[in-house]
């Protein structure tokens, strides 16, 4: 995974990717990590990373947990869509 080796959070303490609940002091934690993700080089490849291997916890490519659910769930429709309409 060569491009961990660029991106911007490595140098960074892994606990502010990794917040614990969804209120208060965490949702600055989360900022905090989100703005460590847009100034990194590698952020789409993290994201694309994290949905591939099905990532669950933790701040990946910029986006949180639920985020990346929500992706995964928008994606899998538009799969359903796609193959619905070739089978007709």
């Amino acid at each position: 995974m060569a491009w961990r080796e660029r991106a911007a959070c490595r140098d960074v303490d892994p606990d502010l990717f990794f917040p614990i609940g969804t209120a208060g002091l965490t949702l600055v934690q989360i900022e905090e990590a989100k703005a460590v993700c847009a100034r990194c080089p590698v952020r789409e490849r993290c994201l694309q990373w994290a949905l591939d291997v099905g990532q669950v916890e933790g701040i990946w490519g910029g986006t949180t947990e639920s985020q990346r659910r929500a992706t995964r769930r928008r994606s899998a429709r538009k799969d359903v869509e796609r193959i619905g309409a070739k089978a007709s």
